[in-house]
């Protein structure tokens, strides 16, 4: 009977060992962009709320999460959005090449370009990057009556800017229309007059983002990604990168996806599952940033909703139908 009780209390105990490794704490990276931080507070309702654990959050650059989910040792498990190629050299390194680092086999789809107003292709047939190049588009998109149209090219000391001033180089697009570089506040102010105006106007944008959610906008079309027609200098790595920048072909479309470390299988298995299943899409990340950036929200209470409102879209990533 002693034989049979000290194997049972060991049973147990070795049970609720189990138990306590199965769910240790899962501390999520959060970098600083809206899409970022609406991804990791979202992990972390799941974790919590379905899988019953406990999470914790750790601002930080793209380097010392990846650098610490190399580790293994718990100080940041989750990169919540790893956007590729732009992070590849981090992926290179510790998912291809250490091996340490898992990502997600869902993702949703990042892209970039120059959007219009619906509007500007219904009343004006403007679909394409090359139909503002036309006198026509510089009488449609002049806001201010000196006789060029304008086009917003991204706020002043975004890499996204330089990439852009280029293309409306390179595809003629300069000629009709003069590249801006207003701070984005002050241009969304313009941007919500414009559309209350129905005027014309074309501007950088990315997806996900808010505006997509704001107003109805289209990306136009550009020539599909090509890596020989795609060359962009940075001013750090040459003076002259302006003039050295040859870009003809539309940006390469992203893929973004949730990243683990590998320790986390061992550590949290059950955490670990839901991290490689994860799949957000792109429509539905713009709405919530929409909700917080625009509306105001807090960022709990709109996961909170969502994570209500797409209970079959969780239980999937959860494995449960």
């Amino acid at each position: 009977m002693k034989r049979f009780t000290t194997t049972l209390v060991s049973g147990v105990l070795a049970l609720s060992a189990g138990m306590a490794s199965a769910q240790e704490k899962v501390m999520i990276g959060e970098p600083s962009w809206p899409g970022a931080k609406i991804m990791a507070n979202l992990i972390g309702q799941v974790i919590e709320g379905r899988l019953g654990g406990e999470v914790g959050y750790a601002p930080g650059a793209n380097a010392v999460i990846f650098e610490a989910m190399d580790g293994g040792r718990g100080d940041i498990d989750v990169h919540p959005d790893v956007w590729l190629p732009n992070q590849s050299s981090f992926t290179d390194k510790f998912v291809d090449g250490a091996g340490t680092v898992a990502l997600s086999e869902g993702s949703y789809e990042g892209r970039a370009g120059f959007c219009v107003p619906n509007y500007m292709v219904e009343n004006h047939n403007i679909s394409s990057v090359f139909d503002l190049a036309t006198p026509e588009a510089q009488a449609l998109f002049d806001t201010d009556g000196n006789g060029m149209g304008e086009i917003w090219v991204g706020a002043s000391g975004w890499a996204s800017t330089n990439i852009h001033r280029v293309k409306a180089r390179d595809y003629g697009i300069e000629t009709f229309l003069e590249p801006t570089t207003e701070d984005e506040a002050v241009f969304y102010a313009r941007l919500k007059d414009a559309f209350a105006a129905e005027e014309g106007v074309v501007f950088y944008c990315y997806k996900p983002h808010y505006v997509h959610a704001l107003y109805p906008v289209t990306i136009l079309e550009e020539p599909e990604y090509d890596a020989a027609a795609y060359t962009i200098k940075t001013p750090d790595e040459d003076a002259n990168w302006y003039e050295n920048s040859s870009i003809m072909t539309g940006d390469q479309v992203k893929s973004v996806h949730v990243a683990h470390s590998k320790s986390l299988e061992e550590r949290n298995s059950a955490a670990a599952s839901f991290l490689a299943a994860i799949d957000m899409s792109s429509d539905e990340l713009s709405k919530l940033t929409y909700e917080v950036v625009v509306q105001g929200n807090a960022i709990e209470d709109v996961v909170s909703g969502w994570i209500a409102d797409n209970g079959d879209t969780v239980d999937g990533w959860l494995g449960l139908n």
